[in-house]
Protein backbone atom coordinates (compact mmCIF):
# COMPACT_ATOMS: atom_id res chain seq x y z
CA UNK A 1 0.00 0.00 0.00
CA UNK A 2 1.30 3.33 -1.05
CA UNK A 3 0.78 6.62 0.38
CA UNK A 4 1.16 10.26 -0.55
CA UNK A 5 2.16 10.91 3.01
CA UNK A 6 5.45 10.10 2.73
CA UNK A 7 5.38 5.97 3.96
CA UNK A 8 4.31 2.65 2.39
CA UNK A 9 3.05 -0.43 3.78
CA UNK A 10 3.55 -4.08 2.65
CA UNK A 11 3.78 -7.64 3.88
CA UNK A 12 6.92 -8.28 5.63
CA UNK A 13 9.76 -9.98 3.97
CA UNK A 14 13.07 -12.41 5.23
CA UNK A 15 14.78 -9.31 4.62
CA UNK A 16 12.69 -7.13 6.84
CA UNK A 17 13.39 -9.32 10.31
CA UNK A 18 16.11 -6.97 11.74
CA UNK A 19 13.73 -4.05 11.77
CA UNK A 20 10.97 -6.57 12.84
CA UNK A 21 12.93 -7.26 16.18
CA UNK A 22 14.19 -3.64 16.61
CA UNK A 23 10.61 -2.35 16.63
CA UNK A 24 9.26 -5.42 18.42
CA UNK A 25 12.01 -3.92 20.86
CA UNK A 26 10.73 -0.30 20.78
CA UNK A 27 7.52 -1.72 21.07
CA UNK A 28 8.57 -3.63 24.93
CA UNK A 29 10.07 -0.20 25.66
CA UNK A 30 6.25 1.66 25.25
CA UNK A 31 4.93 -0.93 27.23
CA UNK A 32 7.11 -0.59 29.92
CA UNK A 33 8.61 -4.39 29.56
CA UNK A 34 11.89 -4.51 27.55
CA UNK A 35 12.74 -7.24 29.55
CA UNK A 36 10.10 -9.83 28.33
CA UNK A 37 11.23 -9.18 24.45
CA UNK A 38 13.30 -12.29 23.55
CA UNK A 39 12.15 -12.90 20.50
CA UNK A 40 15.14 -13.49 17.79
CA UNK A 41 15.74 -12.89 14.18
CA UNK A 42 15.50 -17.12 13.78
CA UNK A 43 12.34 -17.51 15.83
CA UNK A 44 10.45 -14.82 13.55
CA UNK A 45 12.05 -16.13 10.58
CA UNK A 46 11.18 -19.60 11.34
CA UNK A 47 7.43 -18.31 12.52
CA UNK A 48 6.62 -15.69 9.68
CA UNK A 49 8.25 -17.27 6.56
CA UNK A 50 8.90 -21.26 7.60
CA UNK A 51 5.87 -22.26 9.73
CA UNK A 52 3.85 -19.57 8.73
CA UNK A 53 2.06 -19.36 12.35
CA UNK A 54 2.08 -15.64 12.06
CA UNK A 55 1.66 -12.66 9.59
CA UNK A 56 2.69 -9.67 9.47
CA UNK A 57 3.17 -5.51 7.32
CA UNK A 58 5.65 -3.31 7.75
CA UNK A 59 5.63 0.27 7.42
CA UNK A 60 8.34 2.05 5.69
CA UNK A 61 9.11 6.04 5.33
CA UNK A 62 9.68 7.58 1.82
CA UNK A 63 8.40 5.51 -1.15
CA UNK A 64 8.10 2.39 -2.66
CA UNK A 65 11.05 3.49 -4.87
CA UNK A 66 13.08 5.03 -1.96
CA UNK A 67 12.32 3.48 1.35
CA UNK A 68 13.26 4.79 4.53
CA UNK A 69 13.34 3.46 7.79
CA UNK A 70 10.96 0.90 9.17
CA UNK A 71 8.21 3.21 11.18
CA UNK A 72 5.74 0.28 12.18
CA UNK A 73 4.26 -3.13 11.82
CA UNK A 74 1.41 -5.20 12.83
CA UNK A 75 1.69 -8.71 13.25
CA UNK A 76 -1.50 -11.26 13.12
CA UNK A 77 -2.39 -14.65 13.08
CA UNK A 78 -5.84 -16.63 12.18
CA UNK A 79 -7.98 -18.01 15.04
CA UNK A 80 -11.21 -19.73 15.00
CA UNK A 81 -15.00 -19.01 16.38
CA UNK A 82 -16.80 -21.91 16.90
CA UNK A 83 -19.78 -19.81 17.90
CA UNK A 84 -19.71 -18.27 14.12
CA UNK A 85 -17.70 -21.44 12.48
CA UNK A 86 -15.76 -18.59 10.65
CA UNK A 87 -11.72 -17.46 11.25
CA UNK A 88 -11.18 -14.54 12.91
CA UNK A 89 -8.13 -12.10 13.13
CA UNK A 90 -5.88 -11.69 16.39
CA UNK A 91 -3.81 -8.77 16.22
CA UNK A 92 -1.33 -9.75 18.51
CA UNK A 93 0.88 -6.20 17.85
CA UNK A 94 0.30 -3.01 16.35
CA UNK A 95 3.43 -0.65 16.82
CA UNK A 96 4.26 2.78 15.23
CA UNK A 97 7.25 5.13 16.33
CA UNK A 98 6.14 7.52 18.15
CA UNK A 99 7.27 10.34 15.35
CA UNK A 100 4.95 8.80 12.64
CA UNK A 101 1.73 8.77 14.78
CA UNK A 102 -0.93 10.66 14.16
CA UNK A 103 -0.62 10.12 10.01
CA UNK A 104 -2.99 7.68 9.55
CA UNK A 105 -0.38 4.34 9.37
CA UNK A 106 -2.48 2.87 12.23
CA UNK A 107 -5.74 3.69 10.33
CA UNK A 108 -3.63 2.19 7.06
CA UNK A 109 -2.75 -1.02 9.32
CA UNK A 110 -6.14 -1.78 10.00
CA UNK A 111 -7.78 -1.34 6.76
CA UNK A 112 -5.26 -3.22 5.07
CA UNK A 113 -6.29 -6.14 7.86
CA UNK A 114 -9.77 -5.64 7.49
CA UNK A 115 -8.83 -6.49 3.70
CA UNK A 116 -7.52 -9.59 4.77
CA UNK A 117 -10.07 -10.69 7.04
CA UNK A 118 -12.84 -9.89 4.55
CA UNK A 119 -10.55 -12.09 1.78
CA UNK A 120 -10.23 -14.77 4.74
CA UNK A 121 -14.26 -14.77 5.59
CA UNK A 122 -13.41 -13.68 8.79
CA UNK A 123 -16.16 -13.07 11.20
CA UNK A 124 -14.59 -10.72 13.33
CA UNK A 125 -10.96 -9.03 14.20
CA UNK A 126 -9.68 -9.18 18.14
CA UNK A 127 -6.40 -7.47 19.51
CA UNK A 128 -5.80 -6.51 23.64
CA UNK A 129 -4.73 -2.94 24.27
CA UNK A 130 -2.92 -1.97 27.84
CA UNK A 131 -5.76 -0.93 30.44
CA UNK A 132 -3.14 2.43 31.22
CA UNK A 133 -2.80 3.26 26.79
CA UNK A 134 -5.20 5.74 26.51
CA UNK A 135 -4.30 7.08 23.53
CA UNK A 136 -4.80 3.45 21.41
CA UNK A 137 -7.77 2.86 23.02
CA UNK A 138 -8.90 6.55 22.22
CA UNK A 139 -7.91 6.10 18.85
CA UNK A 140 -9.57 2.43 18.49
CA UNK A 141 -13.33 3.60 20.53
CA UNK A 142 -12.58 7.16 18.14
CA UNK A 143 -11.95 6.41 14.48
CA UNK A 144 -12.53 2.03 14.32
CA UNK A 145 -15.41 2.36 16.84
CA UNK A 146 -14.54 -0.59 18.31
CA UNK A 147 -15.55 -1.73 21.52
CA UNK A 148 -14.21 -3.29 24.53
CA UNK A 149 -15.02 -6.67 25.68
CA UNK A 150 -15.48 -6.40 29.58
CA UNK A 151 -17.39 -8.92 30.05
CA UNK A 152 -13.84 -11.26 29.00
CA UNK A 153 -11.55 -11.57 30.94
CA UNK A 154 -7.77 -12.40 29.75
CA UNK A 155 -6.16 -15.68 30.90
CA UNK A 156 -2.98 -16.55 30.25
CA UNK A 157 -0.30 -19.80 30.51
CA UNK A 158 3.43 -18.86 29.55
CA UNK A 159 6.06 -21.57 29.15
CA UNK A 160 6.07 -23.15 32.91
CA UNK A 161 2.50 -23.31 32.96
CA UNK A 162 2.22 -24.87 29.59
CA UNK A 163 4.61 -27.34 30.67
CA UNK A 164 2.66 -28.31 34.15
CA UNK A 165 -0.58 -29.02 31.89
CA UNK A 166 1.37 -32.73 31.81
CA UNK A 167 0.79 -33.06 34.99
CA UNK A 168 -2.89 -32.50 35.27
CA UNK A 169 -4.84 -35.79 36.20
CA UNK A 170 -8.57 -36.62 34.87
CA UNK A 171 -10.92 -38.71 35.98
CA UNK A 172 -11.86 -41.55 33.99
CA UNK A 173 -15.24 -42.52 34.44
Amino acid sequence: MSASVGYFIRPVQPEDVPSIIQLIYELALYEKAPELAVATPELITKHLFETRIANAFIAFSGSTETPGEAIGFALYFFNFSTWTGKPGIYLEDLYVKEEHRNKGIGKAFFKLLGVVAQEKDCSRMDWSVLKWNQPSIDFYEKYLNAKPQDEWLGMRLEVEGIGNLRNITTKEG
